[in-house]
C-alpha cells in the first residue's frame, strides 16, 4: 500500500471527528506551493457528501476540471481562517503581488444553500455574498474557506461540506503568513492541484 494513502487511512478510521460518520467515500488531496519553497505541501480533506450533496458535487467537479490549479489563498487570519478557489487570483496570469478585485471571482453561477453542520476546527465551508444582496444564503461557485479554530458564529450562516483529515499544521502555518491591510499573503500561497481519490477504509468508492 502506498504511505501516502496508508497515512490516510490510518487518520480516517483512527482520529476522532464529530462529523465522522458524515464523510464521504471519497477525499480531496488539496497540494499547495508556499512561497518559494521547490516541495508541495499536502492538505486532505474529508468531503460530506450526506449532508452537502450539491456542494461536493460541485467541488468535485471543478477539482476534475482543474479549476483550483493555480490559483492562490487570497485571505488569511492567524490562527482562525484561510480562504481561497477565486479565479481571478489565476498565478499565472497575475504578475502583481495581490491580484485586483482579488475575492470577487467565481465560476459564473451559485450552488444552494445547504447550511446544516457546525465551524468545528478543520471546517471546510463555502463563502457567499451577504444577506442583503444574497437573502437565499447561496454559496459562491468555487470559493471556499477552512476554520483554523471553533467559529461558532459562523454556524447557520454557510455552508460547511467538509472536514481537514491531514494538513491542519500546513493551514495553520499559512495563516500565519504575512498579509497586507486586506489580508492578502505577502509570499504566494497556490494551490497546485485537487485531485478527488477514495478514501481508503471506506465500506464503497465511487
Amino acid at each position: 500500500m502506498n504511505f501516502r494513502w496508508f497515512k490516510i487511512f490510518l487518520i480516517a478510521i483512527a482520529v476522532p471527528s464529530a462529523h465522522a460518520a458524515t464523510v464521504g467515500p471519497e477525499v480531496a488531496v488539496v497540494e499547495v506551493r508556499i512561497g518559494r519553497e521547490k516541495q508541495n505541501r499536502q492538505i486532505v480533506l474529508g468531503l460530506y457528501d450526506g449532508a452537502a450533496p450539491a456542494t461536493v458535487e460541485n467541488f468535485k467537479k471543478l477539482a476534475k476540471k482543474r479549476f483550483y490549479n493555480g490559483l492562490r489563498f487570497h485571505r488569511v487570519f492567524p490562527g482562525t481562517l484561510v480562504q481561497t478557489g477565486d479565479p481571478l487570483t489565476r498565478d499565472w496570469l497575475f504578475a502583481s503581488p495581490r491580484p485586483l478585485k482579488a475575492g470577487t471571482g467565481g465560476p459564473g453561477y451559485t450552488v444552494p444553500a445547504e447550511i446544516r453542520e457546525k465551524h468545528t476546527r478543520g471546517a471546510v465551508a463555502m463563502s457567499r455574498l451577504p444577506d442583503g444582496i444574497n437573502p437565499s444564503r447561496a454559496s459562491s461557485g468555487s470559493q471556499f474557506y477552512i476554520t483554523l479554530s471553533p467559529s461558532p458564529k459562523l454556524d447557520g450562516q454557510f455552508t460547511v461540506f467538509g472536514e481537514v483529515l491531514e494538513g491542519l499544521d500546513v493551514l495553520d502555518e499559512i495563516s500565519n503568513l504575512p498579509a497586507d491591510s486586506n489580508d492578502f499573503p505577502l509570499p504566494k500561497v497556490v494551490i497546485r492541484s485537487i485531485s478527488i481519490q477514495p478514501r481508503l477504509g471506506s465500506a464503497t468508492t465511487r
